[in-house]
């Protein structure tokens, strides 16, 4: 009998604490504010850039830079009028490039970064600036870019000497291109 008192008990203490719960509520309630106040911060950020990049334009009237449908400019340094073909999704581009700041300042030289290989469009070691740039490129041309932080390497950088939301000037000479011989392989 004293066991199912005691069993009763039990049951009952369980009962009771399990009825009187409730669901915690949660610590912070969103908002949205921050979203909004981050959306203000890009924008204000990607204004600033602009500004800057049209005060380069500005300064040199001798360049004709024109404004792209991604969101970058350039001028030719070199125009292949020549060629008609530029580089497409698959093909191999052999190009060279420094890197520069919006002062002109050499960040990386073209000796320093030495002759690059790039699948088109199949892998993504390089900024989205330049992956779309390239595209547009004829043999032999030489052309500079101005990419505003959002299309190099964003707030990150590229922990060495780029610094977070920084606009870059890239000099790049697109020396040859051709189909990929193994149009299967894909570089990561």
């Amino acid at each position: 009998m004293k066991r199912i008192k005691i069993l009763v008990l039990i049951l009952t203490f369980f009962a009771v604490s399990c009825s009187q719960q409730q669901a915690r509520k949660p610590i912070s309630q969103s908002s949205g504010t921050f979203m909004k106040e981050s959306v203000e911060r890009n924008k204000k950020l990607v204004a600033t850039e602009e500004d800057k990049i049209d005060s380069i334009i500005k300064n040199n009237p001798d360049k004709k830079f024109i404004a792209s449908s991604k969101g970058y400019w350039y001028a030719y340094e070199n125009r292949n009028l020549n060629d008609t073909v530029s580089p497409k999704k698959g093909d191999i581009a052999y190009y060279n490039y420094e890197v520069k700041d919006l002062k002109g300042a050499i960040i990386y030289s073209e000796a320093e970064l030495k002759p690059q290989i790039y699948h088109v469009d199949k892998e993504q070691k390089i900024i989205i600036g330049l992956r779309h740039g390239i595209k547009l490129m004829r043999k032999n041309e030489k052309i500079t870019f101005l990419f505003p932080s959002h299309i190099a390497f964003g707030y990150h950088g590229d922990n060495n000497k780029i610094g977070h939301n920084e606009p870059l000037m890239y000099t790049v000479t697109l020396n040859d291109f051709k189909e990929d011989p193994n149009p299967k392989s894909q570089t990561n």
